[in-house]
C-alpha cells in the first residue's frame, strides 16, 4: 500500500503499511472522510510525521484523539490551526510553559514551531468524526502508532517522551528506560489540572536540562 507520509517513517514503517489491521484501517478512514465531516483534513493526518523526520526524534509528546470541532486539529497533538482559539489543554499547556520557563504565551496555538525542532506531536489516534470524540478508535490507529513508539524505542536513543494522564502512560508502557528519558504527569485537561496533577509539572525546563545534558539543543518553546 502506498502510503503518502515523509519517506524516512515510510522506510520505517513500511512492514506495517502492508498488514491486514493497517489496510482494513485505511478502508475504514476512507469510507467515514466520504460519508462524514471527519479531521483533521485529509492531507494533513500525518502531519507529525511529515514535520518531524525519523532521525530528527528529540521529544515525543503522547495526546490521544485529534481535536473534533471545526477547523481545529491539524495532525499534531495539541496543536490547532493558526488563529483558532485554545481549547482548555493547550491553554493549561501555555500558563504552564510561561510559570515554568517565563515564557509569554504565543498568539498562535500552532505548534508546528515545535515540531520543526524535532517534537514527535502524535496523537494514539490519527482521525476523528466531527463532534464526536473517540469516534476513530480501537479501529487500528492505535495498533499503528504503538509500532510508531517501538520503532522510536528500538531504534534511537535519548529521546525525552511525554506522557500525561493515564491514557499516556499506559500507551507508553513499552519505552525502553535504559535509554530513553521519561517524564511523567497528569493531563493538562482541566478535569486533571484543576485537581493538582498537571501545574508546575515543569516538564518543558526538564526537557530542555535532559536534551542538553546529551549535547542537544533545546527546544524553544
Amino acid at each position: 500500500m502506498d502510503v503518502k507520509i515523509e519517506a524516512s517513517w515510510k522506510d520505517e514503517l513500511q512492514s506495517e503499511f502492508h498488514k491486514e489491521y493497517f489496510t482494513n484501517l485505511i478502508q475504514f478512514v476512507k469510507n467515514e472522510y466520504i460519508s462524514h465531516r471527519c479531521y483533521p483534513p485529509g492531507s494533513e493526518i500525518f502531519s507529525a510525521f511529515d514535520h518531524t523526520p525519523f532521525d530528527k526524534v528529540k521529544v515525543v509528546l503522547l495526546g490521544q484523539d485529534p481535536y473534533h470541532g471545526p477547523g481545529q486539529a491539524n495532525g499534531l497533538c495539541f496543536s490547532v490551526k493558526d488563529g483558532v482559539p485554545f481549547p482548555p489543554s493547550l491553554q493549561n499547556i501555555f500558563r504552564e510553559i510561561e510559570s515554568d520557563i517565563n515564557r509569554d504565551i504565543p498568539k498562535s496555538g500552532n505548534l508546528d514551531r515545535w515540531a520543526a525542532q524535532g517534537v514527535l506531536l502524535l496523537n494514539a489516534t490519527l482521525t476523528v468524526r466531527a463532534h464526536q470524540a473517540g469516534s476513530h478508535q480501537r479501529k487500528g490507529w492505535e495498533q499503528f502508532t504503538d509500532a510508531v513508539i517501538s520503532k522510536l524505542s528500538e531504534k534511537r536513543a535519548g529521546i525525552v517522551f511525554l506522557l500525561w494522564g493515564g491514557y499516556a502512560k499506559k500507551k507508553g508502557a513499552k519505552i525502553d528506560t535504559s535509554k530513553h528519558h521519561v517524564l511523567e504527569s497528569g493531563h493538562p485537561s482541566p478535569l486533571s489540572a484543576n485537581r493538582g496533577y498537571w501545574f508546575n509539572n515543569k516538564h518543558f525546563s526538564k526537557t530542555n536540562e535532559l536534551l542538553t545534558a546529551m549535547g542537544k539543543a533545546p527546544i524553544d518553546w
